[in-house]
């Protein structure tokens, strides 16, 4: 049986992610090799599985503290308060990787050209594991902070907007690429034309013809990254489930990906009631 964490080897971890995670932020270039080997040779007796797992671990603290994680570490709530109370630690005192993530999810996005293949691009959606986010073993509460940046880059309105449009780019793309042009030019960008109060963005079409309603989030951060939806959505969602579609894209800022999340939120997503946030991944296992 594995030795408990001790509280040094806990924040040497977190030390570390926190050190890589300002690097990604920053888009500056970092190994995640040479910083597992450090930490070997730094707590002795972890393997390179077992650093890692507690990697994906701080992942999972950070998202539910409404902080951007590291991508390649995918998310993992089985941990326990120790590391709970020791990011938080951490993240107070972090003032320079705290601007960091305020300058990322208020910064203005630029559309990016689709250069790439679809199926570069368009991605099919994560999974959720059991013991992944929404699926906690550990009776640990994250505790409130004083700024969700999660929630504040979905209310950053021109990363929203471009997101969008790029979007309809997708959808745009994939009609044609189908032979389907008279549809593709039927595209509309409902939230510009009519409102956003109808609870999807974009109103396309499948190649048969039938309507397809698309309701875009986009985020600068990882696919597990939660997104947050209204109550107009999720009930738009339930009772147009045959038509509606999220189109999730993510690393929006650096080379952009999307999956799509069809039919009713309530079963493609774990809602939380905060407005509702939705994580990825259907509630059943």
């Amino acid at each position: 049986m594995a030795e408990d964490w001790s509280p040094e080897e806990v924040a040497a971890t977190v030390a570390d992610y926190f050190d890589m995670l300002g690097s990604e932020l920053r888009r500056d270039a970092y190994n995640k090799k040479d910083h597992n080997r450090h930490l070997q040779s730094a707590l002795h007796n972890r393997s390179a599985g077992a650093i890692e797992f507690k990697h994906a671990n701080i992942s999972a603290v950070l998202i539910d503290l409404g902080f951007p994680y590291i991508d390649g570490y995918k998310p993992r709530s089985n941990y326990q308060q120790l590391l709970m109370d020791e990011v938080v630690i951490q993240l107070n005192g972090a003032t320079n990787l705290e601007s960091v993530a305020a300058t990322v999810v208020a910064a203005p996005a630029v559309v990016p050209t689709l250069i790439r293949s679809l199926s570069d691009i368009v991605v099919p959606p994560p999974e959720r594991e059991s013991n992944r986010i929404g699926n906690r073993r550990s009776p640990v509460t994250a505790p409130r902070r004083g700024v969700n940046y999660l929630e504040q880059e979905a209310r950053n309105r021109s990363l929203g907007y471009a997101g969008e449009l790029f979007a309809l780019e997708l959808e745009d793309r994939r009609l044609r690429e189908a032979g389907h042009h008279r549809l593709a030019e039927r595209i509309e960008h409902v939230s510009q034309t009519k409102g956003d109060g109808l609870g999807y963005d974009i109103l396309s079409f499948e190649s048969s013809g039938r309507e397809r309603l698309v309701e875009v989030k986009t985020t600068n951060f990882g696919a597990m990254t939660p997104f947050f939806v209204s109550r107009r959505e999720v009930n738009t969602s339930t009772e147009e489930a045959s038509r509606f579609s999220v189109c999730r894209i993510f690393k929006f800022g650096e080379s952009p990906k999307a999956y799509f999340l069809p039919g009713s939120l309530r079963l493609s997503c774990g809602l939380d009631a905060v407005q509702y946030r939705a994580t990825p991944g259907s509630q059943s296992d």
